[in-house]
């Protein structure tokens, strides 16, 4: 609309002018090409045309904040109505951001508080949900030591020097780098993924000392909003995770989501969501994250969840989930391409008008009243009916 205006109002002045000035030159009556002109210029007004996208956009937007729904411009709210894939971060997203330690399974030295003590030391001032996880599941029988040279190892886990020596805390890939024998641990790895469970390694650089297993609930709301994202249009959904394959695909068939892309890290979420882009078209991603920044970024709409997210994926995203309810996604969607809609029926109503009342005004068949009548009729029709652009039956989901 903004393009299409930038060339139909200098047209529409010029074939105006043209008016004024090209039949008095061979004869014709100037006041009544005058006349005709100025009808034209009145008939000819995009003003219906220009207003039909802004007045549906506004009204969208206002109504989609009522809802706990923010959307930071009217370009992301129309292409949130163009969207055929949905890609969603597990943890904190599709999960409730809050995993609970489930197992701890020594092996060898230290036993079990040995091994939940050196993990929740190195993760103490870690904000990871799984290292919080982690820390809380300590006792006041297991104080925490300080970690010194403490490093967060993006993707993988975390290391600190805990009582003189260097240990690990991370997933199985983190351990295979660092060659740690890892087949005591193989079986009850194998069986806690199953489960649904993540699984967490503690140890050295050359040996593992046991495992940590916990559980992060899923949003009771999750399996709902899948199902609905698939009714309103969505092809395909795909959860992104740095969780491994078989703990994905256990949680994946929980929800009903079609496709998952597994082991991943920051960069390669990104990857993903390009990928998706290209095999898919317009794609969304949904995300808490640091480490969801760059896909979210990525994506032709990011979609942060407000409350629970971090200030970078808020800052990426252009779409803040506010109440952390993933239905307001799926309002979101069915907002923007009821704005799509609205604003297709005020740009086919004002284009017709245009084709009619412009050879009306040109021939002489127009009069001023009459062009200045539909003119305005036209504008508060096209008002009107970007007032109707809100999805009705929705509760608040900022509460």
């Amino acid at each position: 609309i903004d393009r299409f205006g930038a060339r139909y109002s200098p047209a529409i002045l010029l074939g105006a002018l043209s008016l004024l000035v090209v039949p008095p030159l061979v004869g014709g009556d100037l006041r009544e090409w005058a006349t005709r002109a100025i009808t034209l210029t009145v008939a000819g007004a995009p003003c219906a045309l220009v207003m039909s996208t802004p007045v549906a956009v506004a009204t969208a937007i206002g109504s989609a904040g009522k809802r706990g729904v923010l959307i930071k411009g009217g370009i992301h709210l129309e292409t949130l109505g163009l969207l055929r894939a949905i890609a969603l971060d597990k943890t904190g997203t599709l999960t409730l951001g809050r995993p609970v330690v489930m197992n701890v399974v020594p092996v060898g030295k230290p036993d079990r508080a040995g091994v939940l003590r050196m993990a929740g030391s190195v993760e103490l001032h870690s904000e990871h949900p799984l290292a919080r996880a982690i820390v809380a599941a300590t006792t006041s029988g297991q104080a925490l030591v300080e970690p010194v040279e403490f490093q967060a190892l993006t993707g993988s886990g975390a290391t600190a020097r805990v009582d003189g020596q260097q240990v690990y805390v991370g997933n199985v890939d983190l351990f295979r780098e660092l060659g740690a024998d890892l087949r005591s641990v193989e079986v009850v790895t194998q069986e806690r993924r199953a489960m649904g469970e993540t699984v967490v390694l503690v140890g050295s650089q050359h040996a593992v000392w046991g495992l940590i297993s916990l559980r992060d609930e899923i949003r009771p709301e999750a399996r709902e909003a899948i199902r609905n994202l698939h009714r309103a249009g969505i092809r395909t959904v795909v959860m992104l995770t740095g969780d491994n394959e078989r703990t994905a695909r256990a949680i994946a068939g929980e929800l009903g989501i079609d496709e998952i892309r597994a082991d991943l890290k920051p960069d390669d979420k990104h990857a993903a969501v390009r990928h998706m882009a290209a095999a898919y078209g317009r794609v969304g991603m949904v995300g808490d994250g640091l480490n969801d920044a760059p896909a979210l970024a990525a994506a032709d709409v990011g979609i942060a969840m407000g409350t629970g997210g971090t200030d970078a994926a808020i800052e990426a995203a252009d779409v803040a989930l506010v109440g952390d309810d993933l239905r307001g996604l799926v309002y979101a969607i069915r907002l923007g391409r009821r704005v799509q809609t609205i604003s297709r029926q005020n740009i086919i109503f004002s284009l017709i008008l245009l084709a009619v009342l412009i050879p009306a005004a040109v021939t002489g068949l127009l009069t001023v009243v009459v062009a200045v009548m539909a003119h305005e009729g036209a504008e508060l029709i096209a008002v009107l009916n970007g007032l109707r652009a809100r999805v009705p039956g929705h509760h608040s989901l900022a509460a």
